[in-house]
């Protein structure tokens, strides 16, 4: 399968400070927040029939301070708040762990690809640091780097679509132009 139209195959997106709000090595559901926009972003994209998932790096789990099953709790979570994402994948390997998931790697992106039936270069990865961007162009897809506090000036610098707040970066993957203030 392909792109459908003129919009991505599927948008993938960071979990931590990109659609929730981040809280270190979270294990607890009840402490979920959405980040501003993220329901109308996912439903901009629902409306036009863009598969969406989550690629998120969760190290807690390889330093023994969550468990697989805190993680699912949480994403359950933001499934509850913000409607059903069609696909989790998340990377459970400390950082020195060396596996080929971690984000940069490509290896999230391209297993949320292959869940979602598409190729990964007909994805688009939104993200708010480096890591999220370096995932995306190893697996040749797309990425839009939606800066937070905790970016880095050079991870602006380096990446290749910046957006000022999560409904803007869905407004421009799928082609829509923000009114500019008069």
């Amino acid at each position: 399968m392909s792109r459908r139209g003129p919009f991505p195959a599927a948008v993938l997106f960071d979990r931590d400070d990109t659609l929730v709000v981040d809280v270190p090595y979270n294990g607890d559901p009840e402490r979920v927040r959405p980040m501003p926009g993220a329901r109308e972003a996912l439903r901009l994209l629902r409306e036009r029939g863009v598969p969406v998932g989550v690629v998120s790096n969760q190290s807690g789990i390889g330093r023994g301070l969550l468990t697989e099953a805190a993680v699912r709790d949480v994403n359950a979570r933001i499934d509850a708040l913000l409607g059903p994402l069609d696909a989790w994948v998340h990377c459970p390997h400390a950082p020195e762990d060396g596996c080929g998931c971690r984000k940069p790697a490509p290896g999230l992106v391209v297993e949320a690809a292959r869940r979602l039936g598409v190729r990964a270069a007909d994805c688009v990865v939104i993200g708010d640091i480096g890591a999220d961007m370096g995932a995306a162009r190893a697996a040749g897809a797309a990425g839009v780097l939606v800066p937070t506090a905790r970016t880095l000036p050079q991870e602006v610098a380096a990446a290749p679509c910046v957006c000022p707040d999560l409904l803007s970066a869905v407004r421009h993957v799928l082609g829509q132009h923000l009114r500019r203030p008069s």
